[in-house]
């Protein structure tokens, strides 16, 4: 067996399974899940009857690098919402079965650990589990910089000493944040590529919540974009985005990367080999969501409408809640243990939090996610009023 599947920590929805294992909720009270990033907005129509309209294109292999007609639509997506002009459809873009196989497969791509030394993967902290597992699994030592509120959520590099950054091969942003919802700025994307020029690693960047902010004349800026705006090139630097949140599509496993073309080559290489082709049907339907613009700007309204509801709601009890710079999760303060709290609250009340410390590892003598709880406000509005009143009677004891 693999030596590096015993460095590998359960999932945190498999520990959130034990944590409830043995608990009976009060049966008159039926459940709302807020604890899983998973988006419950219904599908756009046009998505379906996209897929369903390509069904013949089940009868044939797919490619690996897919459809010029899907590639040309990624690239065309990205001029319209980054202004990015000069990204190549044939080598600037790969479609992918979501960001998560992306993100894990993209690792063992990068990772050499045959230079001599123990290769370092650093992530934020806390952050989404499948950096850690990658880099475990391509034989990396994964290193954790926290992400603290008094720091307003920003990397302190100073983290990392000289001979550490001289380990680092791969660098994980997730912007928006997963759980936090921070948005990296130009200065701060300005100080990560000074790094990686310094040392020579590559950054992955997480942008699978990119489309979810609540001002429509201020979406988040992209790594590309940064690196565009800063002008520089795209050297050792890719993104990763997907459908999953934007389109509420999270079944169809699809999104893409983009970025530097001879990574993409390499990438391509080992994809090649790993068996990711996307499903043609899925394809066409990804084309069709790509290019529209619609459905999406009617999703952040959604969630517009349950921030604008619930976020005073819940700081009237939870007094450190306030509205992220984007994403669909709440990152509250809990009064005592996370897991506590969400165990109680599931006993008393049948609402389902995930514990943010489930979401971190113990850094610099801190597990950032402790006190804390992810309050994914992906149900429908009325749900997520009903779940705000009952963690308000929870906390208040009524």
């Amino acid at each position: 067996m693999n030596p590096h599947l015993s460095e590998l920590q359960p999932y945190p929805f498999e520990k959130f399974r034990q944590l409830l294992a043995g608990v009976t909720p009060p049966a008159h009270l039926r459940e709302i899940r807020l604890s899983i990033g998973e988006p419950q907005h219904p599908t756009p129509a046009f998505i379906r009857e996209a897929l369903t309209a390509a069904l013949a294109g089940l009868a044939s292999y797919p490619t690996t690098l897919g459809t010029a007609a899907l590639r040309r639509s990624i690239v065309a997506w990205l001029a319209r919402r980054y202004q990015l002009d000069g990204i190549d459809p044939e080598s600037g873009v790969i479609p992918v079965n979501g960001s998560r196989e992306a993100l894990f497969a993209f690792t063992q791509t990068i990772v050499d650990p045959a230079r001599g030394y123990t290769p370092l993967v650093v992530s934020p902290n806390p952050f989404y589990q499948i950096y850690e597992g990658a880099a475990c699994l391509a034989g990396a030592e994964p290193r954790f910089l926290n992400t603290l509120p008094d720091n307003d959520y920003a990397f302190d590099f100073a983290t990392l000493s000289d001979a550490e950054w001289q380990r680092v091969q791969l660098f994980f942003v997730c912007s928006p944040g997963n759980p936090t919802g921070k948005v990296l700025t130009l200065d701060d994307w300005r100080r990560l590529f000074a790094l990686a020029d310094r040392y020579g690693f590559v950054i992955a960047a997480d942008e699978c919540y990119s489309e979810i902010f609540p001002d429509e004349a201020a979406p988040p800026l992209g790594c590309l974009q940064a690196a565009t705006m800063l002008g520089r090139g795209y050297e050792r630097l890719v993104m990763f985005s997907s459908l999953s949140k934007r389109s509420n599509v999270p079944g169809m496993r699809s999104g893409f990367v983009a970025g530097d073309p001879a990574i993409l080559r390499s990438f391509l290489l080992y994809r090649t080999y790993h068996g990711s082709a996307m499903n043609p049907a899925i394809q066409a339907a990804s084309v069709a969501a790509w290019n529209d613009e619609e459905h999406v700007r009617e999703n952040r309204r959604q969630y517009r409408a349950k921030f604008a509801a619930v976020t005073p709601l819940l700081a009237q009890v939870l007094p450190s809640t306030t509205q992220p710079d984007a994403g669909f999760y709440l990152w509250a303060r809990t009064p005592g243990s996370d897991a506590d709290f969400a165990r109680r609250l599931f006993a008393d009340y049948n609402v389902l939090l995930l514990p943010g410390s489930y979401l971190a590892r113990t850094a610099q003598g801190i597990n950032p996610g402790a006190g804390f709880v992810r309050i994914a406000l992906v149900a429908p509005l009325s749900d997520c009023l009903e779940a705000a009143g009952r963690i308000r009677s929870f906390i208040s004891g009524s």
